[in-house]
């Protein structure tokens, strides 16, 4: 018995590294499909997805409603508005590239579910390759390969079998992390503008890359700067910035309402905040909810400020001092903080904020850096009871407007 695990230990490691990551991913989704098939077996009549729920209805359903809708309607030019005079939820929330390029490649098999579904699974194999290749050189072959597994068997994993946006982005992301740390800045050009288009997070980046400017600057004597790359920074910094915003000109010149894309973002709001949301603050989104939170358990409401004011401090400080956390890189943890810093500044958190959390998910290197067998397992077990509980959550219990994945 003993021979035979050291016979399979050396054929695993001798077999190329794209085909063992592409072994765990596809494992992975098969452990995702169980869960889902478990869900669509336990949906009722009172879920969203009725009784007779299968995989392709999970794949076609909450957020991936809207992508289909952009991709077969595109974008209102009038903005539907309540009877209180609010803007209702619309496409203007939903960014483009993820809704088209499904529809490109469903159209070869005359279903645009069939398009996201492929787009996700494939985008989400490359991301696994990318975020491997992200932390490699920082933590090691070994643990960048454990990375992978608890990033592609996460509890979120059934982004990687929907009808959402999340793998693509993530995929860009790792990309130009990755070129950021290996200082080739000019695949920025490319890679920001598409990101700008797929998903909410681009100005993360430009704040990531404002700091890292920074650091390089400060750093200079030990790591030269060069002219050029300091114009790279900058011109990628601003790219970044100006594609942030650029989303809500395109909302306010088709609309002819330049606050038109706030409107439909702070339409989710609405469902949380009683009385509406008269508009959007800066990081006033947290507090609300930390109070609305610790009101519905029963916490005085006063109590949710200093809960979210711990939680802060609590994170920044693992950013900063955590040795596993260092063993990432300045980089990565200037990326994870600028993301964070991002939600906190623009985010309502309810029940789709872990699945926001994804793009920090390079932080999956450092769970991955020790090198404890029964620790590894142990998050590994987590990972999937994680992801039961939250598909059950979503999809077999989903029903209202507080089970959105």
């Amino acid at each position: 018995m003993a021979q035979l695990a050291l016979s399979a230990a050396r054929r695993w490691a001798q077999m190329p590294l794209p085909l063992r990551i592409a072994v765990v991913y596809l494992i992975a989704r098969l452990v995702t499909t169980g869960f889902l098939l478990f869900a669509a077996s336990a949906s009722t009549s009172l879920s969203r997805f009725g009784a007779d729920a299968g995989l392709a209805d999970f794949v076609l359903g909450w957020d991936a409603q809207w992508y289909w809708l952009v991709a077969e309607s595109g974008y209102p030019s009038t903005l539907e508005l309540t009877d209180a005079g609010t803007v209702v939820e619309n496409q203007w929330a939903f960014m483009p590239v993820f809704a088209y390029a499904a529809k490109a490649i469903g159209f070869l098999f005359g279903s645009w579910g069939v398009g996201a579904f492929l787009l996700s699974f494939v985008a989400g194999y490359l991301a696994c390759l990318a975020l491997h290749r992200l932390l490699r050189d920082r933590i090691g072959s070994s643990a960048a390969l454990w990375a992978v597994v608890f990033f592609a068997a996460g509890p979120l994993a059934a982004m990687f079998q929907v009808g959402y946006a999340e793998t693509l982005f993530l995929l860009l992301l790792f990309l130009a992390l990755d070129a950021v740390i290996r200082r080739r800045y000019a695949w920025l050009y490319l890679l920001l503008p598409i990101m700008a288009f797929t998903r909410p997070g681009i100005l993360a980046f430009a704040l990531l890359l404002g700091l890292h400017g920074i650091a390089r600057w400060m750093n200079r004597r030990r790591e030269p700067l060069t002219a050029v790359e300091i114009v790279h920074i900058v011109a990628t910094a601003a790219l970044a910035t100006v594609a942030g915003f650029s989303w809500q000109v395109i909302a306010g010149l088709v609309t002819g309402d330049m606050g038109a894309y706030l409107a439909t973002e702070l339409a989710w709001r609405q469902h949380w905040i009683s009385g509406g949301v008269a508009g959007f603050v800066p990081f006033e989104g947290w507090i609300q909810a930390s109070q609305f939170w610790f009101a519905q358990w029963g916490i005085p409401a006063w109590w949710g400020p200093i809960g979210l004011a711990v939680i802060v401090v609590a994170t920044g400080l693992a950013l900063l001092r955590s040795p596993q956390v260092r063993a990432l890189g300045l980089d990565l943890r200037l990326w994870s903080a600028s993301y964070l810093l991002y939600l906190l500044a623009v985010f309502f958190p309810q029940s789709s904020t872990f699945r926001l959390l994804l793009p920090i998910s390079p932080l999956w290197g450092a769970v991955a850096v020790p090198r404890s067998r029964l620790w590894r397992l142990s998050v590994l077990a987590l990972c999937f009871v994680g992801q039961g509980v939250w598909i059950s959550f979503v999809y077999a219990l989903g029903n209202t407007f507080w089970q959105v994945p």
